[in-house]
């Protein structure tokens, strides 16, 4: 069968929307082995870039995949001097020991390097097909599709809307999506100056132009949201202009552009990520301000965090609960998400300028400190992220720590398997786990040694842990509370029976 194309058809999961999200999420349905078609309405990629880099936890989760590699040979690794809480500089420079990543890297290549590892791994993408109507029962999801050579129905076990904000999907599952309405408005252009002039060239410049190679900038201006606004009519380029020369105090020569967009600090949160056999992911189930970038970033950890637990759904190895966790996780995470870039786009101030202003001050006095810089950081960018696992010991939900494993074991990362990390020295683990690791779970986790102690873990110490495949810690010990009933409850916990 060719790429694109697939009989009138049963896939075990159907995906609507090729963006980031979406072709992540289907390779990694893919590299568990799950049949993924990804159904998007566009008839070729935009080639356009709303988010400019990947930062935070989603480069390390793409790394423990061991596809890091191939962002940075096409971008740059990210300046820390870029970071911002509403435009006030946040120095991640004063912080020990803040472990954050980033690549500068525009989304329309993000996109190009997911289609292609989406390909590599045979996941079918049918590019100008439309969702028109959908309903599902007990055995699945029947899907209307209008498409290039007609309409048509699809069957899948499972559907994932990741189709943005205005998501088809979700509508038609019926699922909520409330939150607040715009108070302001932000005109983006990604633009070209006149005459081969620069950002230097321009006295008195007050707004951002951020390069974006080939002699175009990037620009965005934020103003009062305004009466009366058709938000579907086209911006022109003289729109844009005339948002600059307000904002700016002064005409900038704008001499071009090549994309246009409007977008505001309205925000919204899906009322869950799942209703039966239909979930969401990416911006299908959260709008905000795109302050500081955690959109796409946001995204690529929700289709991170549902792609092992769909896949383990539908090979029918989960347990009841698992594919539930994923809609209580991530939307807890949505929650935070919507509570910083709402905050942010309070301090913007249009409505209380001597008020707001004051604020700001005080916060950029309270960011020359360090604590208060390392906790609005991990806060943007999820470095502080704890799931509940159900398990007591404090690592337990958190970001797996840094350890040398034994060979193989960053390669069961890679393919997405779990891995039980034994830091005791003396294989205590590998007893314990004798007649059931050894054989009950032994094609879902990969036991590894690494060389301890870890440092204590809010005083905690860690003689063992079990990591998920999403790279987070489903269950740790110390040596005093190992046993072999509380480890096999979190291996049926997280890897069935």
């Amino acid at each position: 069968m060719r790429q694109g194309q697939m009989n009138e058809t049963e896939a075990d999961v159907v995906i609507v929307g090729a963006g980031p999200v979406g072709l992540t999420l289907a390779a990694e349905l893919r590299l568990h082995g799950v049949r993924a078609l990804v159904l998007e309405r566009l008839a070729e990629p935009t080639g356009l870039s709303k988010a400019l880099g990947l930062i935070g936890r989603s480069v390390d989760t793409l790394d423990c995949r061991g596809l890091l590699g191939r962002f940075h040979a096409r971008g740059a690794v990210a300046s820390p001097s870029l970071l911002h809480f509403s435009m006030i500089p946040l120095d991640a420079a004063k912080v020990d020991g803040l472990g954050l990543r980033g690549v500068f890297i525009q989304q329309a290549v993000t996109e190009e390097i997911l289609a292609g590892i989406a390909a590599e791994r045979g996941v079918p993408i049918l590019r100008g097909h439309e969702v028109v109507a959908l309903d599902q029962d007990d055995e699945g999801v029947s899907l209307h599709v209008s498409g290039p050579d007609g309409d048509r129905r699809l069957r899948a076990r499972y559907l994932v809307g990741c189709d943005g904000g205005s998501s088809v999907v979700r509508k038609q599952a019926g699922i909520g999506f409330p939150g607040i309405p715009p108070t302001f408005l932000l005109r983006l252009g990604d633009v070209t100056l006149a005459d081969g002039l620069t950002p230097p060239d321009i006295p008195g410049l007050r707004v951002p132009l951020i390069p974006l190679g080939g002699g175009y900038y990037r620009v965005v201006v934020t103003e009062p949201y305004p009466d009366g606004l058709d938000r579907d009519a086209p911006m022109p380029l003289d729109e844009l202009r005339a948002s600059i020369r307000r904002v700016n105090g002064a005409d900038v020569p704008v001499s071009g552009a090549r994309w246009l967009s409007r977008f505001t600090d309205s925000s919204r949160l899906a009322g869950s990520y799942r209703a039966g056999r239909v979930l969401l992911a990416g911006d299908a189930a959260h709008i905000h301000l795109p302050a500081g970038g955690p959109g796409l970033n946001t995204g690529l950890l929700d289709a991170f965090n549902l792609g092992w637990k769909l896949a383990a759904q539908v090979q029918g190895w989960a347990s009841p609960q698992l594919l539930d966790t994923y809609s209580a996780e991530r939307r807890a995470e949505g929650e935070r998400v919507l509570l910083h870039t709402r905050a942010q786009g309070a301090l913007l101030g249009f409505a209380s300028n001597e008020r707001v202003t004051a604020l700001r001050e005080v916060l950029r006095q309270l960011l020359q400190f360090s604590e208060p810089v390392r906790h609005l950081v991990s806060l943007m960018y999820a470095l502080d992220t704890r799931y509940d696992t159900g398990c007591p010991h404090p690592l337990a939900g958190r970001w797996r720590p840094d350890l040398a494993l034994t060979a193989g074991a960053e390669r069961a990362a890679e393919l997405g398997r779990g891995i039980l990390v034994d830091l005791t020295g003396d294989g205590v683990i590998a007893r314990l786990g004798s007649g059931s690791l050894g054989h009950r779970w032994k094609d879902r986790v990969d036991y590894a040694t690494a060389a301890g102690p870890l440092p204590p873990t809010d005083g905690a110490p860690v003689a063992a842990l079990l990591v998920r495949p999403d790279g987070y810690v489903a269950w740790a010990a110390a040596a005093d509370d190992l046993d072999a009933d509380g480890l096999r409850h979190a291996l049926r916990t997280w890897f069935g029976s």
